[in-house]
């Protein structure tokens, strides 16, 4: 078993100075303070970290693309490709997105999905895949943001089960807007077949938002972007997201999608509901260029987001450490709130209690971030999987 000891670390969500976690493929203990003379005595390698946070791994759960790949055209080993590398930016665990496709090809993804998942989990030093989030078409055409307007369309039966279906039990959640006909009813259809449904792209007021929450929606696409914003006669989508109980809500924090005063109104009211989430394509990792979301073309400058032609934000170039980094140094959020956000609290959003924690029996899933809040190593299930320096430097050493 392999021990970690460190200055600052997340533990069962909570920041410790210092904490402790041994581990195996899965966490064996964790305490608060020295490891005790047992613990040092049980572990086969011991590691102390003395600088920066020692925390869960970060899971990440809308993700379209990164590394100059995207998923709407990747092939087997490009998904592997990925996976692999995202671990250098401290993600263990990640839900694949599409966005707005013809439904009968959003369909046969979803049914592709389950080779390529298998094929991540066999994959050395991998990423975990948390099942698929399809972002659309049922959407909002005013909110539409960078999906077509041509393929949005109402969530009729037909069109659910035929996603659902295809899909084998791999579709973790479904992007939809509220107001369109027959959303109330698809929010049961996709609840009662095991998927998760979020809200967003959409102009819905406050009292639509609810009745979709009572129809069993648990999530929010990206807070404040392609959604009816609050106003003090109108709460709209976001006054309904930031106040109901029920509702996690996913936040780009890149400091372009959304500014440092609205990141810190959120998380203030709505602490443990916010998930930071990345909505990256193929440009995160990569130089300024040109690439593609879904098969149309985005462009990106450098320091700012992708752009279509028409002007339209299309996803992001964010790494997830990142997120958390600007969380902290730019928005006024706390070093734990940050980390719970891109850890616990976003493995829980979509169903994996097992994930995003450092406690017993939670999977290994590890990652060291430096002072500046960046990857430093990445351990998934025990294993170490990427290390921004391979061999030990000042800041780890050996037990004697």
């Amino acid at each position: 078993m392999q021990l970690l000891a460190a200055r600052t670390a997340v533990l069962d969500g909570r920041l410790v100075t210092p904490g402790w976690v041994l581990f195996d493929n899965v966490v064996q203990e964790t305490g608060e303070g020295i490891p005790p003379a047992r613990v040092l005595n049980a572990a086969t390698a011991h590691s102390t970290l003395v600088d920066g946070v020692l925390c869960p791994g970060l899971v990440d759960i809308q993700l379209n693309g990164a590394f100059g790949i995207d998923f709407a055209e990747a092939t087997d080993d490009e998904w592997v490709a990925v996976a692999q590398q995202l671990t250098s930016t401290g993600v263990t665990a990640f839900v694949p997105t599409l966005i707005t496709a013809p439904v009968a090809e959003l369909a046969r993804r979803l049914g592709e999905y389950g080779a390529h998942a298998a094929r991540m989990t066999r994959a050395p030093a991998a990423a975990r895949p948390l099942g698929m989030h399809i972002e659309g078409p049922f959407l909002a055409e005013r909110r539409r943001g960078a999906h077509r307007a041509d393929l949005l369309c109402d969530p009729t039966p037909e069109l659910v089960d035929s996603l659902v279906d295809a899909s084998a039990g791999n579709l973790s959640y479904l992007t939809l807007a509220p107001e369109r006909t027959g959303a109330i009813e698809a929010i049961r259809r996709l609840i009662s077949n095991g998927v998760r449904v979020a809200l967003g792209h959409t102009d819905a007021d406050a009292a639509t938002v609810r009745a979709a929450a009572d129809a069993g929606a648990t999530l929010v696409t990206h807070l404040y972007n392609a959604q009816r914003p609050m106003r003090h006669r109108d709460p709209g989508t976001v006054g309904a997201a930031l106040t109901d109980p029920r509702l996690t809500c996913g936040l780009i924090v890149d400091l372009h999608h959304v500014v440092p005063i609205a990141v810190e109104v959120a998380f203030r009211a709505a602490l443990g509901r916010i998930a930071l989430v990345t909505d990256a394509v193929a440009a995160m990792g990569m130089p300024a260029g040109r690439y593609e979301l879904g098969g149309d073309r985005v462009d990106v400058a450098p320091g700012l987001p992708p752009r279509r032609a028409d002007g339209a934000i299309a996803g992001s170039a964010l790494r997830m450490d990142e997120a958390v980094a600007n969380s902290v140094q730019h928005c006024g959020v706390d070093v734990e709130t940050a980390i719970n956000a891109a850890t616990r609290v976003a493995a829980h959003a979509v169903g994996r209690g097992d994930l995003g924690t450092l406690a017993p029996q939670a999977a290994a899933d590890l990652t060291w971030l430096g002072d500046d809040l960046l990857a430093r190593r990445t351990w998934v299930g025990g294993e170490l999987a990427w290390s921004r320096d391979r061999e030990p430097s000042a800041s780890v050493g050996a037990a004697p």
